[in-house]
């Protein structure tokens, strides 16, 4: 059986208003199956594995195969449940434990 590579994604939620870590999920979830149907969405392996509401920062963790279907995605999202928001990808690793230390914010 093959292994499924990962690729780690910090992001930087921009948005005057408090967005809740399923609201942010679902609408990511959303965006990659209009973009890319059921099938592409499902390819993904898209999962939220840190959201910090406070300093506005998640780690999204995602198939390797897929990385540049999610990095369209979240860029394609202008709205989280009717809160004008933009998603940016600060960046992009294969573990965790190295995204952590260079895009941590403090």
């Amino acid at each position: 059986m093959k292994t499924v590579r990962r690729r780690y994604l910090a992001v930087k939620i921009d948005s005057l208003q408090r967005i809740e870590e399923k609201e942010l999920q679902n609408v990511i979830w959303d965006m990659v199956a209009r973009l890319f149907g059921e099938y592409g969405a499902s390819r993904t392996g898209f999962v939220l594995i840190n959201y910090d509401a406070a300093k506005n920062y998640a780690v999204v963790r995602c198939a390797n195969a897929a990385l540049d279907m999610l990095r369209a995605s979240l860029a394609s999202i202008t709205e989280v449940y009717g809160k004008p928001t933009a998603i940016h990808v600060l960046g992009v690793s294969g573990t965790l434990k190295s995204l952590k230390r260079k895009f941590q914010p403090t």
